[in-house]
């Protein structure tokens, strides 16, 4: 008995769409909504990631140009 294949569902403006019933045109189309998607959601977390680094070579930079607290030496009695 063959299983019974489920169809993909898409939400497009709320209207339900099935994307085993679109054209090939159509199925390309979401395919590169889809890809482009997962790019803009790396390439958000790859800038996430480039400002926290940028801050912490800043904060770095910060410390390492504050001068050293002075050293009060006492004479030993």
């Amino acid at each position: 008995m063959a299983k019974k294949q489920e169809k993909t569902p898409i939400i497009i403006d709320e209207q339900e769409y099935f994307f085993e019933d679109m054209t090939p045109e159509q199925q390309a189309i979401i395919n590169h909504i889809s890809d482009l998607t997962r790019k803009i959601q790396s390439s958000e977390f790859n800038l996430q990631q480039l400002a926290f680094g940028k801050q912490a070579f800043y904060n770095e930079l910060k410390k390492a140009l504050d001068p050293a607290p002075e050293v009060i030496e006492t004479e030993e009695m």
